[in-house]
């Protein structure tokens, strides 16, 4: 267990050197100052919380501060904590109604989609499911290609078309392998060509079509990749994935690499998404589900 939480400690310490650590240094003081909510709502701002997640947060500790009557920085870097540990959900336990389990995953192209799956599968392996993958992002030959050598590396299988092929047919097939393979996890990549948005998102809402009528009810779960080093500008992107496909949570990629972190509570707010696993790394175990209690030790540079 401390490995684990070492893990995000190390994980998420850019974020905590940037803007948190000056929140560090502004509650290192003994006494509360005039200056003291102001400099921290700023900062909070700039850890990239978002400005609604920072008014709230600062409105909770004012209200604390209020009632509770502290007046030392020690109480309200305590209070602080609770409140951005409030802002976060516990993510549910990932299950899936019937056999196999059926995942779409969506992002845009250099969100860490691919290697996120490759992650994923490695994960459910380890925990003795069987699994395949399904290279729909046939319009990007590279993806295709890499996903390939994962699933070689991992001793998957891997269904995947023709360069510039049918997505549809290519997610179709894999749920149709899956069960007639008696797996357990099919898990599907697609495309993320954001400067045809529109046409991107016609052809999204057609594979979630397509895997539905591949296997009743499905897919059980649609999963958004979300790149933590591009921060709150990721969240626009993130809507449009929403309102296209029915996204059913998110997991925050290059988390490690990113001093950005802070936009996890903004994915919360915004979105309304839970956050299911988190990057910490670039190793194939660097893959975690997302602990928010972890995270906030982690971005306070708790020991």
């Amino acid at each position: 267990m401390s490995s684990l939480l070492n893990k995000w400690k190390q994980g998420l310490s850019k974020t905590s050197k940037a803007a948190f650590g000056q929140i560090a240094t502004l509650l290192g003081a003994t006494e509360i100052s005039d200056d003291t909510f102001e400099d921290l709502e700023a900062l909070l701002i700039q850890a990239d919380l978002g400005i609604d997640t920072s008014e709230g947060v600062l409105e909770a500790l004012w209200e604390r501060e209020r009632v509770e009557g502290f007046t030392k920085t020690e109480q309200l870097k305590n209070a602080l904590r609770q409140e951005l540990r409030a802002r976060l959900e516990s993510p549910p336990k990932v299950a899936f109604p019937s056999k196999p389990g059926v995942i779409l995953i969506v992002g845009v192209n250099g969100s860490g989609k691919t290697t996120t799956i490759a992650k994923l599968g490695r994960l459910f392996s380890n925990q003795g499911k069987r699994v395949i993958l399904g290279a729909a992002d046939t319009y990007r030959a590279a993806a295709v290609d890499q996903l390939q050598i994962w699933a070689e590396r991992l001793n998957l299988p891997v269904i995947s078309g023709q360069p510039g092929g049918d997505p549809g047919a290519v997610a179709y097939d894999t749920v149709k392998a899956a069960v007639s393979r008696n797996l357990d996890v099919a898990i599907i990549d697609t495309a993320g060509r954001l400067h045809t948005r529109y046409n991107l998102m016609e052809e999204l809402k057609k594979v979630h079509r397509v895997v539905g009528k591949a296997m009743e009810g499905t897919p059980h779960a649609v999963w958004l990749v979300m790149d933590a080093t591009t921060g709150q500008n990721a969240l626009q992107q993130a809507r449009a994935f929403k309102e296209a496909v029915q996204v059913t949570g998110v997991i925050l990629a290059k988390l490690d690499s990113s001093a950005r972190g802070g936009m996890a509570f903004a994915i919360q707010r915004e979105l309304g998404l839970p956050i299911l696993f988190a990057g910490l790394g670039e190793k194939l175990d660097d893959l975690h589900p997302f602990d928010p209690d972890a995270f906030v030790g982690g971005i306070m540079g708790d020991n």
